[in-house]
């Protein structure tokens, strides 16, 4: 049996997504968030080191990060489903998959742990400098590097409905939570209709509702 191990209001929400999207059976073994530091509680060390989520158990293996989990359940259990045959949809698949972690969600990062330092508890005379810098970074590197793949990926659904071509795949679960981050936390998704209708679009999907019922309070939908 799949066991997810589900941190509230994090990326393994997508792994509940898929996982419904096969119609593979799981459980939960869920987790919830420090109130105050926002991280991830200490048992999840006891499944993988880094104590982080997404981690997944499947009979003796452990595999964590979202990208790899996806992956790995979509070649083992997918039969053909959630990913694409054709050589330039496998490339769009395979693109978006290590785009969503390692270009999208960094400069959505930085924006959040910016964010917290200007709102954060600081004597009086430091709180001028510090928020500051932060607003220096923020304009000058960390939104215009979100603005930027905003536009790449509003011209990307101009030529296909999905990331990887006419049908959906797990690229779309991927590309999931990046984009529900930059709808709740990069700014004003007005320009981006495309964008706006790819969230629409999956937010209506059966399977995503009914993971939502699984897998609890989902803030990043807020």
């Amino acid at each position: 049996m799949i066991t997810v191990h589900h941190l509230n209001n994090s990326r393994s929400q997508r792994v509940l997504w898929l996982l419904e999207e096969l119609q593979l059976p799981y459980e939960i073994r869920h987790y919830q968030r420090d109130p105050q530091t926002s991280l991830a509680p200490p048992e999840l060390r006891q499944v993988h080191p880094l104590g982080k989520s997404p981690v997944i158990t499947d009979g003796g293996l452990t595999i964590a990060e979202s990208g790899a989990i996806l992956e790995y359940l979509v070649d083992r259990y997918g039969n053909g489903r959630l990913k694409p045959a054709g050589e330039q949809d496998l490339l769009h698949y395979r693109y978006f998959m290590h785009f969503a972690e390692g270009s999208a969600m960094p400069p959505l990062l930085m924006k959040l742990v910016f964010n917290r330092i200007k709102r954060a508890p600081m004597p009086f005379f430091v709180k001028p400098i510090a928020r500051g810098i932060a607003d220096k970074v923020l304009g000058s590197f960390v939104q215009p590097n979100i603005d930027a793949q905003l536009k790449f990926l509003e011209s990307e659904l101009s030529t296909r409905p999905w990331f990887a071509g006419a049908e959906f795949s797990a690229a779309d679960v991927q590309m999931s939570f990046p984009l529900e981050a930059a709808a709740s936390r990069g700014g004003s998704m007005d320009a981006y209709s495309r964008l706006r209708d790819f969230l629409a679009r999956i937010h209506a999907r059966p399977a995503y509702q009914q993971a939502l019922e699984r897998g609890g309070p989902y803030d990043l939908m807020s």
